[in-house]
């Protein structure tokens, strides 16, 4: 028997689909997942990593893991022979590495594919080698590298801002950039201007069909009276084409998705988060849909193209193949990987979800678009105007061009495959210079300039790729950190820094600009991808990192603490004792506080409005017994708790508040469940927590589940069976009412139906 170890469960699966038979092989192949990592370094920073040593990290088994490793370990004594197949990349090399030293194999062999077909998991297990210790050293570089600079800048900022902030290698220099780009926003002085419409339609020469086109005032009148006097000449003449201006050109297919393009265009066509995109991609990677979806290469495999070209000629049209090859830029490129695509071009969609079959047509588009030829394109700039007016801004019949500007497609080529990409260009009719125009409206709209936009999920990744700053694997990482650590909140499309964003970034700009700077991130990336490549050595980069590094943290212990961001307007007075007011920073964000607190605790919001103070309640706190009870203003509203937080963290649970539901708690019987609010969102329950730890999802209905178990239940009936007897809450649409118990077939009443 042969053990082959993945990581996922689903990518197991799909393997031992294909191993079951292999043609003219005698050989037995048990799968197993190793759900991920086995080890990690401990919480503790002095117990993980021995700096005086070398650098050498100390990993431990990770929790809850126990069980895979002991499973592991079982079935590798077994085994003839044991190989691990984790994933393609540094990543998947370390955990194979923690793999065979957790379990402490003797002479494990490494297998790597790109795609998870029958073909290439044959033509991997053909070719077995041992784990690739560069690539593995640096990803452990990275590892240690991120761990000692999170530690460290993290402690300073929970010294100088506030406990529970953090500070990171690459997340550090991806907050940089968006607050760069939000001072520019904020130190943006707007111009006012008039923009001038032209809403107009023509006539085809041939069927008489009308086309709209929208034309734009080639001037900006900075004025209302300008303006308007160019919209009464527009009402009051006849209008027509007076010149057009035609370029044809060729418009290339765009190179199969990387990593980073594939998060971008997920983004903008999609929606998708990058999380999203990945975890999307993740799955159809296991399934055997898609070749793996981390990775900078563009190249495609000659079995791909040979697809791609049968396919084109099949749907397309044998003149519209147009094989090509795509070099990525970036020197660091891992050329021998492939390019995101289908392992079978020729596949539909079938039994995948919605976002699975969405993402996958986005990618087999661009595969398929990027082997045919050139779409041919006429440019087409159509200037018109009233007639009998003059250009001339002296003349009394002076009146501006109006441009409208788009695109013809004479071939689409490519745009046959990837018909959303011709979405970008306006599509403009056929006419001839005299062609009389209908006018429908002329619209005068006052505006500003716009400062610099916002960067989008998607704008980020491309600014980031740009910089050197990450790789395919951290580029959704780095995004879901900055926005799990409230640096960054997402409105619309956009990313904005938050006010705690501000302060952190603006904490590391001033005090450690060399290690968040552009050429500093992406100058260590370089010297990750040497160490991959056995071309530097690991303790001598991190010893060079981490000297100067750690002088320049400790010289900054003695800096003033940022508990004050300045003093407020004065206008805002204390509402308590009437004295200044200076800006703090709150988790919630900035807030006024008094400048003789904490004599006077009279705050106001930052807006200005009066904030209530904690107020005594005259009760003494029943589980400390010596603690005042105070009430106090929190993220969800006023609450109770102990004066002696956070020695003392009770909190009054009022059965008769606004986030009472009246149902009884089932487990302890004293308490009512209460709504509250998690890192989660919405869950109910006990008002006697933590003494009760009886909780559900969503809202109970005030009844208990009856359904007859074998097992499992809370009440005996006549029959032997028990009844499930936990509280039913409320479900959907499609599911009225559900019980809360996930153990319980009635938490899922469709099946039950089935």
């Amino acid at each position: 028997m042969k053990l082959l170890i993945v990581e996922s469960p689903a990518k197991a699966k799909t393997i031992s689909k294909y191993l079951k038979d292999i043609p003219g092989s005698k050989e037995h192949y048990e799968v197993i997942a190793s759900v991920g990592h086995v080890r990690d370094l401990p919480k503790n920073n002095k117990k993980a990593i021995d700096i005086e040593g070398g650098f050498i990290p100390h990993y431990e088994i990770s929790k809850g893991k126990e069980m895979v490793v002991a499973e592991i370990a079982r079935l590798s004594k077994k085994a003839d022979e044991v190989l691990l197949a984790t994933d393609p990349d540094r990543e998947g090399e370390a955990i194979a590495w923690h793999i065979a030293e957790a379990v402490k194999l003797k002479k494990p062999h490494r297998v790597v594919f790109h795609e998870i077909t029958k073909d290439a998991i044959i033509e991997a297990l053909n070719h077995p080698r041992p784990i690739d210790q560069n690539l593995r050293h640096a990803q452990e570089a990275r590892r240690v590298l991120d761990r000692l600079v999170g530690y460290d800048l993290s402690g300073l900022i929970w010294k100088k801002v506030r406990y529970g902030l953090s500070a990171g290698r690459v997340q550090s220099p991806a907050l940089r950039i968006l607050m760069e780009r939000e001072r520019e926003i904020r130190a943006f002085v707007p111009v006012e201007f008039w923009v001038i419409t032209a809403n107009t339609e023509t006539t085809a020469k041939s069927g008489g069909e009308k086309f709209p086109i929208t034309f734009t005032c080639a001037e900006q009148p900075t004025n209302e009276k300008d303006a308007m006097s160019i919209v009464k000449k527009g009402e009051a003449g006849k209008w027509s084409i007076t010149d057009i201006k035609e370029t044809e050109v060729k418009r290339s297919p765009r190179p199969p998705f990387i990593t980073s393009t594939l998060q971008q265009a997920a983004s903008s066509r999609l929606g998708f988060a990058p999380s999203r995109t990945m975890a999307t991609a993740q799955r159809l990677y296991e399934a055997g849909h898609i070749t793996y979806m981390r990775t900078d290469s563009t190249n495609l495999s000659k079995v791909a193209v040979a697809q791609a070209a049968a396919v084109i000629e099949k749907n397309f049209g044998k003149n519209l193949v147009a094989l090509r090859t795509f070099t990525k830029k970036s020197k660091n490129a891992q050329e021998a990987h492939e390019a995101i695509r289908p392992t079978n071009l020729s596949k539909e969609s079938m039994g995948m979800n919605d976002d699975q079959k969405k993402l996958y047509r986005l990618i087999w588009s661009r595969t398929i678009a990027s082997q045919m030829a050139d779409a041919a394109m006429l440019r087409t700039k159509i200037t018109a105007r009233v007639a009998g007016t003059s250009t001339d801004a002296a003349s009394t019949t002076y009146f501006p061009d109006f441009d409208a500007n788009g695109s013809r497609v004479i071939s689409p080529g490519w745009l046959m495959a990837d018909p959303d990409a011709q979405k970008e260009d306006v599509i403009m009719p056929k006419v001839s210079v005299g062609d009389p125009l209908n006018l429908l409206s002329i619209l005068p709209e006052k505006k500003q300039t716009e400062p610099p936009t916002r960067y989008s999920e998607a704008g980020l990744i491309k600014e980031l790729e740009k910089r050197g700053i990450g790789r395919p694997s951290t580029y959704a990482a780095i995004i879901r950190t900055i926005e799990e650590r409230g640096y960054v909140t997402k409105v619309s499309r956009s990313l904005v820094p938050t006010d705690t964003g501000d302060v952190v970034s603006s904490f590391l700009e001033q005090n450690f600009m060399d290690y968040i700077s552009d050429s500093f991130t992406a100058e260590m990336e370089d010297k990750l991808d040497d160490i991959a490549k056995g071309d530097r050595e690991y303790k001598k980069t991190l010893t060079d990192f981490y000297k100067p590094f750690l002088k320049d943290v400790k010289s900054k212990d003695k800096i003033d603490k940022l508990t004050n961001l300045g003093v407020a307007d004065p206008q805002f007075k204390c509402p308590v004792c009437g004295a200044g007011m200076i800006i703090k920073l709150a988790k919630s964000g900035r807030f006024l506080s008094c400048e003789k607190f904490p004599d006077c605790v009279g705050a106001r919001t930052i807006d200005g409005k009066e904030l209530e103070g904690p107020k005594e309640t005259g009760e003494l706190c029943p589980d400390c017994k010596d603690g005042k009870l105070m009430e106090r203003d929190g993220k969800f509203g006023r609450f109770i708790a102990c004066s002696n937080y956070p020695k003392c963290k009770y909190v009054k649970q009022s059965e008769n508040n606004q986030n009472s539901t009246g149902v009884k708690c089932p487990t302890c019987g004293a308490g009512v469940m209460v709504e509250r609010r998690g890192r989660f969102g919405l869950f109910y329950s006990c008002s006697n927590y933590p003494k009760c730890k009886e909780a559900i999802k969503a809202k109970p209905t005030g009844k208990l589940c009856e359904y007859l178990r074998e097992t499992g239940g809370v009440g005996e009936t006549k029959t032997g069976g028990t009844v499930c007897g936990h509280l039913m809450m409320e479900g959907t649409k499609t599911i009225p009412e559900r019980c809360s118990d996930k153990t319980c077939p009635n938490h899922n009443p469709h099946k039950l139906v089935k």
